[in-house]
C-alpha cells in the first residue's frame, strides 16, 4: 500500500509536469476557467443584482477592455460610496423639510433638484451609497461651552435625522435603513440593490458636552462624527473659525489658533467612547494638532490614540492646496500607520488655491485648477505618497455653491473613475477608492467595538 508520503510526492509529481501545466494553458481550458471565475464573482457580489453583461466584463482580462468597459465592470461590481453628501441641507433650505409636497417628490424623483443631487442624476453616476451629512452650523459665541448654548443646535441636529430617517423610509427600496452596520448595508446593497445610508455628524457641537447625546445619535444611524465643524468645540480644535473682520465689518472664515492644543481632555476621553461606541472618527475640519493627537496620541494627555481606523470625510492634499482644512505632509504618514483613509473633496477652495497675499487669511481661490483633473490630481497625491488603500471620495455634493468643471453632479462619477484608470491605476485600487477602502475602515471600526465590549470597556459618562 502506497504511504502518504509517497502519494503526496506523486501527486505533487502529476501537477509539476510541463505537460499538466500546459494541459491546462491551452485555449481549449480558458473559457472553462474564465467561467469558473465568473462563477465566483457572482456569488460574492450577488445573484440578484448581477447582469448578464457583467458576468461576461467580470471573465475578460482588463488589459483586453476599454476604459468605459472598466469603468463598467467596477461600478457594477462595487459600490462607490461618497463619504460625505449633504442633501439632508438643501431639504431644509429649500424644502423647509417638507419632503410629502409634490413640488418635493416631483424633483427628487424626476430630475431637477437644485443643486446636485436628485434620483436620476444619481441613477446616471452608479452611485452605490453615501454618507448622509447631518449639518448645523455653530453656535454664534463659538467659545462658549456650555449646554445651554449648544441646546438649540442639538434641537435642529435631531431635526435633521428625523427628515433623513423620513426620506429613507419613504423610498425603502432605494435606500438601507441607517442603522444598518456595514455587512448588512453591504449585503443589502449586492442582493436588492440598496444604497447604503449611514449618516455622519458634521461637528461635535452638535452634541453639546454630552457623550450621552452622542450615544443616543449613534442609535439613530449615526456612523461617523466629525470631531469640528468652523469651531472649537469641548472636544477639539477646528482647522478654522468664523469671527468677525472689522476690516470687512462682516463675519468672515479665519485660520484657527489652537485653543485646546489639539485634543482636550474631555476629548480624548471621548475618542475612546467613539471607538467603544463602533462610531467612525472624521478629522475632516480639525486642526493639525487634533490630526496628530488622534493619529498618533499624545504623551502629556496620556492618551495613544484612536484605537481604531479614522477617514478624513471631505479634504484634500495641502501641499497641492495650501487650505487649513486639508491634510499636511506629515500627517499623511500617520494616516498610514493607522490604517486610515483621506476621502478627496470636490469643494473647489479646497482643490485650487495658492498662498494667501494678506496674513492670517484663508487661501485665495484659483479657478483654473478647479476641474476633475486637479481633483485626481489629488488622489495621485495622496496615493502615491501613502499607498491607494488610503484614499477614498468625499464630494460634499449639494453642500457647495460651485463644483469643479466635470463634476458638476452626481452623475459624472463615472468620468472621474474613467480618469483614474486613465492615468494608469488598477482596476483593484480604484475600487478601493471610491468604495472598498472606506468599507474596510468602517468594518474594522466596528470589531474594535467588539473587542472592546468583550473587554468589558463602560460607557463614558457625563458630567451633571
Amino acid at each position: 500500500m502506497m504511504s502518504k508520503s509517497d502519494a503526496k510526492k506523486r501527486s505533487e509529481s502529476r501537477w509539476n509536469t510541463d505537460e499538466s501545466y500546459d494541459r491546462y494553458k491551452s485555449p481549449r481550458w480558458r473559457p472553462v476557467m474564465l467561467l469558473a471565475a465568473g462563477l465566483v464573482l457572482v456569488l460574492a457580489f450577488g445573484l440578484d443584482t448581477y447582469q448578464p453583461h457583467i458576468l461576461l466584463l467580470s471573465m475578460i482580462p482588463s488589459s483586453l477592455l476599454s476604459l468605459d468597459q472598466r469603468v463598467d465592470k467596477i461600478m457594477s461590481l462595487a459600490p462607490l460610496m461618497d463619504g460625505h453628501n449633504d442633501l439632508a441641507e438643501r431639504v431644509r433650505f429649500h424644502f423647509h423639510n417638507h419632503i410629502y409636497s409634490r413640488d418635493f417628490r416631483s424633483k427628487f424623483e424626476n430630475g431637477g433638484m437644485p443643486e446636485h443631487f436628485d434620483l436620476p442624476r444619481m441613477i446616471s453616476g452608479r452611485q452605490g451609497g453615501f454618507f448622509w451629512s447631518c449639518w448645523v452650523d455653530c453656535p454664534k459665541d463659538g467659545f462658549n461651552f456650555s449646554n445651554e448654548n449648544y441646546a438649540p443646535v442639538v434641537i435642529e441636529a435631531l431635526a435633521q435625522m428625523d427628515v433623513i430617517h423620513r426620506l429613507q423610509a419613504a423610498h425603502p427600496d432605494l435606500f438601507s435603513p441607517a442603522a444598518l452596520d456595514s455587512t448588512s448595508a453591504l449585503s443589502a446593497f449586492r442582493r436588492r440593490g440598496k444604497l447604503l445610508s449611514p449618516i455622519g455628524l458634521e461637528g461635535l457641537h452638535m452634541v453639546g458636552r454630552n457623550a450621552s447625546t452622542l450615544r443616543l445619535f449613534h442609535r439613530l444611524g449615526v456612523k461617523y462624527a466629525t470631531l469640528t465643524w468652523n469651531c472649537h468645540n469641548p472636544f477639539a480644535d477646528a482647522a478654522q473659525v468664523t469671527v468677525l473682520d472689522d476690516s470687512l465689518d462682516a463675519e468672515a472664515a479665519r485660520p484657527a489658533k489652537p485653543h485646546w492644543g489639539g485634543l482636550s481632555v474631555l476629548g480624548t476621553q471621548l475618542i475612546r467612547e467613539m471607538n467603544r461606541l463602533g462610531m467612525i472618527v472624521d478629522l475632516s475640519h480639525t486642526h493639525p494638532a487634533t490630526m496628530h493627537d488622534v493619529l498618533a496620541g499624545n504623551a502629556t494627555k496620556a492618551f495613544s490614540g484612536s484605537r481604531a481606523p479614522v477617514i478624513f470625510s471631505h479634504s484634500s492634499a495641502h501641499a497641492l492646496c495650501p487650505h487649513p482644512r486639508n491634510v499636511p505632509d506629515h500627517i499623511l504618514p500617520l494616516v498610514k500607520q493607522r490604517d486610515s483613509v483621506v476621502m478627496v473633496t470636490f469643494v473647489p477652495q479646497f482643490i485650487s488655491c495658492v498662498n494667501a497675499t494678506v496674513p492670517e487669511r484663508l487661501p485665495t481661490f484659483y479657478p483654473a485648477n478647479s476641474t476633475l483633473e486637479w481633483v485626481a490630481e489629488h488622489i495621485m497625491y495622496i496615493g502615491n505618497k501613502i499607498g491607494f488603500e488610503h484614499v477614498g471620495i468625499g464630494s460634499d455634493f449639494d453642500g457647495i455653491p460651485s463644483t469643479p468643471r466635470g463634476l458638476e453632479d452626481v452623475s459624472k462619477f463615472p468620468a472621474l473613475v474613467k480618469e483614474l484608470l486613465r492615468r494608469g491605476l488598477s482596476d483593484q485600487q480604484v475600487t478601493g477608492i471610491i468604495g472598498r477602502n472606506l468599507l474596510r475602515v468602517w468594518k474594522r471600526v466596528e470589531e474594535v467595538s467588539t473587542e472592546m465590549l468583550r473587554e468589558g470597556v463602560l460607557p463614558m459618562e457625563d458630567d451633571v
